[in-house]
């Protein structure tokens, strides 16, 4: 029984990290571009667009599983593909949530940090192409915190993913699931454990994003 709990353990890790690793890598993929292009382009209802993405990084959990929910449910819109419940839509909850924040952040980064380099690339006449990657580029180390942010949010999320995943032992548990479980079975050793697991991830990757920013300001 021991060695059974030992294994689940380490697939409810499994699990967390999976879904945290993708979730993050898309909405860091989809948010960076577009926080660089909305921060360095004028355009009409750019006051509204910037309102919008501040209302969603306040977008409680709860709401962005049920809207998810809702559309790869059998009676949703995309609910022919048969993902609910499955890692992949416990993912798409998580970018919902992530990605307007990586948006955002992105763009306190480039208004503080690429004021010049923007003015540059006008200068050159660089396409919005070539304006995100040299931006992404030159502040590499700047744009960590970001990518910790967004990874911070989506491995300690409980709620959206206890919606449209559902907490299935082998399946779709992962670690704050599993810890909200335990506690509510009285089982605190479990939880504790778990918990010390999850604060133990969140420091090692502080430790390499510290790591990398360090050797980034050397070079």
């Amino acid at each position: 029984m021991l060695l059974s709990m030992d294994r689940e353990i380490l697939q409810i890790i499994g699990v967390t990290l999976r879904m945290s690793f993708f979730s993050t890598v898309i909405s860091c993929l989809i948010g960076m571009p577009l926080g660089i292009l909305i921060t360095s382009t004028s355009f009409k209802g750019k006051r509204t667009v910037r309102k919008l993405i501040n209302t969603l990084m306040g977008l409680p959990p709860v709401v962005a599983g049920l809207i998810v929910y809702m559309l790869f449910s059998k009676n949703g819109i995309f609910g022919s593909m048969g993902l609910l419940f499955t890692v992949e839509v416990m993912v798409i909850a998580q970018c919902l949530l992530i990605t307007p924040v990586v948006i955002s952040l992105t763009g306190s980064v480039c208004s503080v940090n690429g004021k010049n380099l923007l003015e540059n690339a006008r200068g050159l006449a660089f396409g919005k192409g070539k304006t995100v990657r040299l931006f992404l580029l030159q502040n590499r180390a700047s744009l960590v915190s970001v990518v910790l942010t967004a990874f911070g949010r989506s491995i300690a999320e409980v709620g959206a993913v206890s919606i449209v995943g559902g907490n299935i032992q082998w399946k779709t548990r992962v670690m704050t699931t599993a810890i909200m479980l335990e506690t509510n079975k009285g089982n605190f050793t479990l939880a504790l454990a778990l918990g010390l697991v999850l604060l133990s991830i969140s420091f090692i990757v502080n430790v390499f994003a510290s790591l990398l920013s360090e050797k980034e300001g050397e070079e």
